[in-house]
């Protein structure tokens, strides 16, 4: 009798904990973001994305939250996993951007930062040394460096 009292008691807190409990939202943890893009896009490797839709998220790497993913609309394509540095705002924005360098005429824009709706930290990527120079040259401004060449 008291084995069952005690099952029934454990129901019933298991019933109350899932009804009033928060519902996961993958979105918010991983920041999942959907952009479309209306000319090429470069991101750092040298990877080129064309024209269209894209899936942008936060990998939880040992706890790291630097790392970006970015796939085709489906998420079964992978086009980069990128390492990232943070990346700060004066203020949060209420839907999601990006930013972009500045590209010689004709050439890709290069992606620049990425940031969550409400978030004033987001992702700065971070390309090799010598894409980081040209960036900065056309630029005419300081860009984060990256460690390869």
């Amino acid at each position: 009798m008291i084995t069952a009292r005690k099952l029934g008691l454990l129901f019933c807190m298991a019933i109350l904990a899932v009804t009033f409990s928060s519902p996961a939202k993958a979105d918010e943890f991983d920041k999942l973001t959907v952009f479309t893009f209306s000319a090429p896009v470069e991101l750092p490797g040298g990877v080129v994305l064309s024209p269209g839709s894209y899936v942008f998220k936060l990998l939880d790497d040992a706890g790291d939250r630097n790392v970006v993913e970015i796939l085709d609309q489906e998420q079964t394509q992978v086009y980069a996993t990128i390492l990232t540095v943070p990346a700060e705002r004066p203020r949060p924005a209420d839907k999601s951007t990006v930013e972009f360098y500045q590209s010689a005429a004709g050439a890709p824009n290069a992606l620049k930062t990425w940031f969550y709706p409400g978030d004033s930290y987001g992702q700065e990527f971070v390309y090799p040394r010598a894409r980081t120079a040209e960036l900065a040259k056309i630029a005419k401004q300081p860009v984060s460096v990256g460690s390869s060449n």
